[in-house]
């Protein structure tokens, strides 16, 4: 006796552009000239199978090289077997998940399919991850990359991870920052981290600059897409101006005065600078101090170099500051610390003794947020104590949280062009503990700081975007 179950259903011919493609755990070939050929010119002569949902929506199971082939051939039907979805078809992907894991296993590509699978079929992202061993993070992060169009190309296109591919998601609407994200991912995957938040601070700094420009512009504001700089001739800083009374001139003078512009800045931490200037200051009845000012030149090219690297490096500087205290907090909330964390300790409280003890003298912010904790009160106990006597285990883990939160205290964006013996130290350590180092942080270690304040590149002293 055949122990076959057959499952009764009905054919309908459908048009192939409306059929959804429920794709395989590892996806199929891609569909050859001749395959489409062979359809244009015979049909689908095998019906596929699928499911329609409550929503009339049908969903192709089997036979998605016919419907995508049937799609270039032109065809306006095809037939399609329709059955009703049941809990077998979700048993069946798990097992060929749990198969294909053993044999060989599966590419983020392939395991975020067959969680869209059984998405499909009705598993909530708790049952997935319980089914197929899973963290729900895990499930929920490739559910959210399938359903992206561009994020779902690139896993499997490019072979992304997940985490990878979710971050492009964050990006839609730029393929460039993506293509940027993509080449960092399949080069040098190490730096995708650095490069990613680089990415979201530059997008955050962009929809600021340009939130602020069009309040100012519907202010009847000139946006200058450049500071005049003191030099210019044809617009003068209000800084300058003063009145008929001597006054300094200030925005209140200039709000309804034709001939108004102002210069949008937004700076390396995300700070926003607007400065404003006037077109013809003598027509508004305003005049320079002293009756006038003189105008210093233009920056030279190799001022306007130093100044581009001078900017990105900072804006750099932020966007890893971010990455890096993430990463030691993670450091920081595992169980079992680096082998040779007591000899930090030490060093740290020896060799790197004013940064420790400058940053607890100071009640040491960064070693609270670092375990989690928000920092103690001026008339508070201290939480580091408290946390050690609740968690006694917690002992070792609460003193290199001190250490490494005093020494990235000393910490800034003068950091690259100035590096100390204790910086040069700290971020060589942290490189040796698996951190990947930003191209701006590798600086510190490859300078010497002995010798670093006589090798910093000198930089104009106008403020830029950069500081």
């Amino acid at each position: 006796m055949s122990d076959t179950t057959t499952v009764a259903g009905t054919i309908e011919h459908l048009d192939p552009h409306t059929l959804i493609i429920e794709t395989n755990v590892r996806p199929s070939a891609p569909i050859t000239p001749a395959f489409v050929q062979s359809i244009k010119e015979n049909g689908v002569l095998t019906p596929v199978l699928g499911h329609r949902s409550d929503d009339g929506q049908v969903t192709v199971r089997a036979g998605q090289r016919r419907v995508f082939a049937s799609r270039e051939a032109g065809l306006a039907t095809i037939p399609v077997y329709l059955v009703d979805a049941n809990e077998a078809t979700a048993e069946r992907i798990v097992q060929q998940m749990v198969e294909n894991d053993q044999r060989e296993a599966l590419t983020d590509s392939d395991r975020a399919a067959a969680f869209q699978q059984l998405a499909f079929e009705g598993l909530t992202v708790t049952a997935i991850a319980r089914r197929t061993g899973t963290k729900q993070k895990e499930v929920k992060t490739a559910l959210a990359v399938v359903e992206n169009q561009a994020a779902a190309s690139a896993i499997q296109e490019h072979q992304l991870t997940l985490d990878q591919a979710a971050v492009l998601i964050e990006f839609d609407g730029d393929d460039g920052i993506r293509a940027d994200l993509i080449q960092v991912a399949t080069t040098d995957p190490a730096q995708f981290t650095h490069a990613a938040q680089r990415a979201r601070d530059e997008k955050a700094r962009s929809k600021t600059k340009s939130d602020t420009e069009a309040d100012l512009a519907g202010r009847g504001y000139l946006i200058l897409d450049n500071d005049p700089g003191y030099y210019d001739t044809e617009y003068t800083h209000i800084s300058e101006l003063i009145t008929t009374d001597d006054q300094c001139v200030t925005i209140e003078h200039i709000e309804n005065l034709d001939g108004r512009a102002a210069h949008v800045r937004v700076y390396a931490d995300g700070e926003t600078n607007v400065t404003y200037f006037v077109r013809d200051a003598k027509a508004a009845g305003f005049h320079t101090f002293g009756g006038s000012q003189p105008k210093s030149g233009p920056m030279t090219d190799e001022e306007k170099a130093e100044r581009r690297i001078l900017i990105a490096n900072n804006k750099a500087w932020a966007s890893a500051e971010i990455v890096r205290r993430e990463w030691l907090t993670t450091l920081l909330s595992r169980k079992t610390l680096p082998k040779d964390t007591a000899v930090v300790i030490a060093r740290g409280l020896t060799v790197h003794r004013q940064a420790i003890s400058t940053a607890t003298r100071e009640g040491n912010e960064l070693a609270h947020h670092l375990l989690g904790l928000e920092p103690s009160g001026y008339f508070e106990n201290d939480k580091l104590a408290a946390l050690i006597k609740q968690t006694p285990a917690k002992a070792q883990h609460v003193a290199l949280a001190v250490v490494l939160g005093g020494c990235e205290s000393v910490t800034s964006k003068q950091t690259w062009r100035y590096p100390s013996p204790t910086d040069a130290d700290y971020f060589a350590l942290l490189a040796d503990w698996g951190y990947s180092l930003s191209d701006v942080e590798l600086i510190v270690t490859t300078e010497k700081a002995a010798d670093a304040e006589g090798n910093a590149p000198a930089v104009s002293a106008e403020p830029g975007d950069g500081d």
